[in-house]
């Protein structure tokens, strides 16, 4: 059996050229059918999208060992997405798909999304770019979220597959201007479509209201203060319109370097907070330095007087990763997910390892939570207020800034409270996400996954620490797909400013409308209610709410303090220290070489050991102070997302779903049971009911479920030559089949 079909694999044969030859002219295929033309699938367009090339008789191949089995369709390319209709998609959409995309379709790819185009020409892959003097006899397409498409154009028409092979090479890779891009006309198309009220799934922080409803939260309105200087960004393109600093700060010190060298303030808790910074510019002029100083030294008075404490600089920019460094690291990691056939799987299975390992992917994880650690230690323990330094303070400033929240406050493991974060920390705080995501295609130098490598560190809170989180890994998953949705006006922009401009909301007269942009946490929009309770999380522990009686009986400085571990506060440091720090500051901010002596590295490491090993020696607070475990082995592959396209990657009915899916049902019998002695339903107990039922539907669920439903078109899998050979023969292999089935925990 595993003889057969494995021409090709890992033992050096090479597979044959077909030798069957078609005497039926392409356009005759199907063309006196009428059957056929009748279930064709119609193509599904959204307000504003057009229909831009397409392509018939394609076949969508199976990507198993280079097969040409799979479904003939149509090749669609639009001014959003590439789609490809399939002649018996009909038989497909049935309710065994109970996580639908309403807006984005299984063999549906929006532009955003393509990452590499690859063409076969005589059995040899080759990229495709520019303009093509021959058109190759398949396509492949490297998405983005990690899938891969196979279209076979052999019996195309040669017209139809120069018109699509051309159109998906131009509206993918050509570099676009920003008013051109399908979100505007979508926007455009939809102004009459009522949409939701943001404010109703996240805090905005597009008003100076919400600034303080955030400072009022977090205890930080004493100390703190929301600025409108920046309205209508007449100081700081880069800037939101509003912000906060430190109430002494006076508002005309932040126009001085527009908006540079200002301690913007991120969050607070009982024991400090946590500022961000942009470096000042570099000057060659003397005179232009000692203005810097001076002004530097007045922030540094400003921010230290009391009640202010003590001030740590954590310069991200020389003493932390560099963009370079992520962007390198994840063009490695992914490529072990992209994976063309069955055979090429097994073949580097053998040997995965190795090359995840020294992609330094996981390792970029574990340093990421290690910093957002050691800030927390400097909070908690120490009682210093930290200030994250960087040259433009919108890309590892808001990674860290996010995870230390993530960590300390159990707000933001909700998902309001999350949404809430990103909104604050990414998209008013100005990451770049247009260039980040490269989706003018303008420069790939710029294009690095920085939110993605944070949604990658929080799935590593979310798999170590599950009852913690209000939301799922699926959660996470579809967050990360949406960045490359261009009806969502979220991860389009590179800043507030960027996105009022263009959207009508500034220098437009006043007949003219703004444009109505859609949220992407409005999850309506992408899923059905029933397939939305699979993002909120049915084991999580909500924090019991206390009586008028405990409240009364019960003072804390803050809700945080419940859970931090008992470490011995450090007394203040002698005066000399502070002059020394603001020196080293001063130099970071006016971008001088800084000595690495800032705190002694031996010191810093006996400090953190201390605080972690404390937290870790006692049982988890699911609504305090929460750290990961960063060891080796507990840093792990996001499974759901990097492996969920790959059909011999899942278990069926095994990991950490099928836990889930028992404890579930245990969950539902206990309530049911609750139900018959109080004699009450609770709504949320229904949710939760209503999701262990989705779990239930399949005797044997897949690991990567609930994205492993989508892969219909899955066969068994089959080992390389290479593979099977050093196992034995068959009929050996046969008789120990059962012992390679349970493969452990992905």
């Amino acid at each position: 059996m595993l003889g057969k079909g494995v021409v090709g694999g890992g033992g050096g044969t090479k597979a044959p050229k077909p030798s069957f030859v078609s005497y039926v002219r392409p356009e005759e295929i199907h063309t006196n059918e009428k059957e056929v033309t009748e279930k064709e699938v119609t193509l599904h367009l959204l307000p504003g999208e057009q229909l831009l090339c397409e392509a018939s008789t394609v076949l969508k191949c199976v990507q198993e060992d280079s097969c040409q089995r799979g479904i003939y369709g149509r090749l669609v390319c639009t001014d959003f997405k590439i789609a490809f209709l399939g002649d018996d998609e009909s038989a497909l959409d049935n309710d065994e798909t109970q996580f639908k995309n309403k807006v984005i379709g299984e063999n549906d790819i929006t532009l955003h999304c393509v990452d590499q185009i690859y063409g076969v020409f005589d059995e040899k892959k080759k990229t495709l770019f520019g303009q093509l003097k021959k058109y190759p006899e398949k396509l492949i397409i490297h998405c983005k979220d990690l899938r891969v498409f196979h279209f076979c154009l052999r019996y195309t028409k040669e017209e139809e597959v120069k018109r699509i092979v051309s159109g998906i090479i131009h509206h993918t890779q050509a570099p676009k201007l920003l008013k051109r891009l399908f979100l505007f006309s979508y926007a455009t198309a939809a102004q009459n479509h009522t949409a939701t009220d943001p404010k109703n799934h996240a805090v905005m922080f597009d008003t100076l209201q919400d600034w303080c409803w955030e400072l009022e939260r977090t205890k930080g309105n004493m100390k703190y203060k929301a600025v409108s200087v920046n309205e209508g960004y007449k100081v700081c393109e880069r800037l939101p319109a509003y912000f906060v600093v430190p109430t002494p700060l006076p508002e005309e010190d932040v126009p001085r370097f527009h908006g540079h060298g200002i301690p913007i303030w991120c969050w607070s808790c009982h024991s400090g907070c946590a500022f961000k910074m942009s470096a000042l510019p570099k000057e060659q002029d003397d005179g232009v330095l000692q203005i810097q100083k001076n002004f530097l030294d007045g922030i540094y008075k400003t921010i230290h007087r009391p009640p202010y404490e003590i001030v740590k600089t954590e310069d991200l920019s020389s003493n932390f990763l560099s963009l370079q460094e992520i962007q390198t690291a994840y063009s490695k990691f992914k490529q072990l997910f992209l994976i063309d056939n069955s055979t090429e799987f097994w073949d580097t299975d053998i040997k995965w390892f190795f090359p995840a390992e020294s992609s330094s992917w996981l390792d970029i994880i574990r340093r990421c939570l290690k910093k957002a650690i050691e800030i927390i230690e400097c909070l908690e323990a120490q009682n210093m207020n930290v200030l994250l330094l960087e040259e433009n303070a919108s890309d590892l400033c808001c990674l860290v800034s996010s995870l230390v929240q993530v960590m300390m406050d159990p707000h933001c493991r909700t998902r309001f409270g999350f949404q809430s974060l990103v909104q604050k920390e990414w998209i008013v705080g100005g990451h770049c996400f247009l260039d980040r995501c490269n989706h003018l295609r303008q420069s790939d130098k710029e294009e690095v996954p920085v939110f993605l490598l944070f949604l990658d560190c929080v799935w590593q809170l979310v798999h170590q620490h599950p009852p913690a989180f209000e939301f799922t890994e699926t959660y996470l998953t579809v967050l990360s797909d949406s960045l490359y949705i261009p009806i969502f006006s979220t991860f389009f922009f590179n800043s507030p400013h960027q996105k009022d401009t263009n959207m009508g909301r500034e220098g437009q007269g006043a007949q003219s409308k703004p444009l109505n942009l859609l949220t992407v946490w409005d999850w309506s929009v992408q899923f059905e209610p029933k397939a939305q309770t699979l993002l909120k999380n049915p084991l999580y522990v909500e924090k019991p709410k206390l009586d008028k009686g405990q409240r009364k009986g019960t003072h804390f400085k803050h809700q945080r303090q419940l859970s931090l571990p008992l470490t011995q506060s450090k007394s203040s440091p002698k005066r000399g220290f502070f002059r020394e720090e603001t020196d080293h500051l001063i130099k970071n901010l006016l971008g001088k070489r800084i000595s690495k002596l800032i705190n002694s590295s031996e010191e810093l490491q006996d400090n953190f050991r201390e605080f972690y090993d404390s937290w870790r020696s006692k049982p988890p607070n699911y609504h305090g102070l929460l750290l990961p475990h960063i060891e080796g082995p507990e840093i792990k592959v996001w499974a759901q997302r990097y492996l969920r396209w790959i059909p011999e990657a899942q278990i069926l009915g095994g990991g950490r779903v099928a836990t889930l899916s028992k404890l579930l049902e245990t969950m539902e019998e206990v309530q049911r049971l609750q139900e018959k002695i109080e004699e009450r339903h609770h709504s949320q107990e229904a949710l939760q009911a209503e999701a262990a039922s989705l779990l239930r539907t399949s005797a044997r669920l897949s690991s990567l479920f609930p994205f492993a439903l989508l892969q219909r078109h899955s066969s068994k899998p089959v080992l390389p030559t290479s593979g099977w050979k050093a196992l034995g023969d068959e009929e050996d292999l046969a008789k120990r089949e059962d012992e390679f089935v349970d493969l452990g925990d992905v």
